[in-house]
Order: C-alpha cells, then structure tokens, then sequence
C-alpha cells in the first residue's frame, strides 16, 4: 500500500514490465465495463450511455490493446521464447491466446462501433464472456508467469531496448 497521499505514477516506457502490467489492468477495467455493457443493453438498449462505454471499449482494443499485443508478439515474446523450452512454450501458448482474442475481437469490433446493430442479445453475452474470460486467463498467466521470469531474465540493456521499441510503436520519445 502506498503510505503517499498522491497517487503512484504509472509505469512509463522506462520501466516496459510495469508498463505491460499497467496494460493488464487497463484491459482488465475495458473487460469489466464490456461485460457490464450487455446487462445495460438489456435494461436500456442502445442508448447513449451504451454508445459512450461501447465507443470507449472500441477505441481502447482498437489502439492500445492492439501496441500491447504487438509489444509482446514482436518484442518480448522472440527475447523469451530463445531462453528455454518451457518459455518457448509458453510462448507458444499466449500466442495462441492472442490469436483466439484477434479471433473474438473480430466479430466484437463492429458491434462495439454500432451497438445499435446487435440484434442478439444473447449471443452478445455468450461473445463478451469468452472475450473477458480468456483475457483474465491470460493476463493472469502473463503476469505470474511471463512476467515475473522476463524480470528475471531480461538484462538493463533487453529492458531498455523494449521500452525503446514499445516508445516507437507509439510515436513516443525512448527512454532515456
């Protein structure tokens, strides 16, 4: 707990593990609010309240959620996956979570751009709650496992180069 009155800065591009994290936590909130988005739908149906947290989660998994993955898939998955078999597995799994999550995000995107044009409700649920399922799957595998052996494992030069390349992906200044 932080004893501080002020809120702990969050991670920047210098620190790209704790940045990752902070990601997690963000994509775990879009999920919360995604999830809760289907019950308003059902009391309230498409309104403007809906179109707003729709619009948010939209732009969120559209912009940040996808740099997150391509942080990972191009920059941290190839430093880990070279260190040992058991990480290039794991490796191999959270890639193929990412690629069932493009999958849902797929059909999630344009529904989230309009929710006007979801017609099914129910089907809508069954989609958002294997979405949020599998996210919270994996970002809690991430952050116990891959996270904590990249921490480990990564030198002050590999973490410096990954936060150089996440800082470029988004059009930001390195690191220093």
């Amino acid at each position: 707990m932080n004893p501080s009155p002020f809120p702990e800065a969050a991670p920047d591009f210098s620190n790209p593990l704790g940045l990752l994290r902070a990601c997690h936590e963000r994509i775990l909130q879009h999920c919360a609010t995604l999830e809760r988005l289907v019950g308003h739908l059902r009391d309230h149906g498409a309104d403007a309240d809906a179109r707003s947290a729709a619009g948010k989660i939209h732009h969120y998994f559209s912009t940040a959620g996808r740099h997150h993955h391509q942080d990972e898939e191009q920059d941290l998955f190839p430093r880990l996956a070279r260190q040992s078999l058991k990480l290039a597995d794991l490796v191999h799994r959270l890639r193929q979570d990412h690629a069932r999550m493009d999958h849902l995000w797929q059909q999630l995107s344009p529904l989230l751009a309009t929710p006007s044009r979801i017609a099914d409700l129910d089907a809508f649920a069954t989609l958002v709650d294997e979405f949020a399922s599998l996210h919270r799957t994996h970002v809690a595998r991430e952050n116990e496992e891959l996270l904590e052996l990249a921490r480990h494992i990564l030198s002050s030069d590999e973490l410096k180069k990954l936060g150089k390349q996440m800082a470029e992906r988004r059009g930001q200044p390195a690191p220093l």
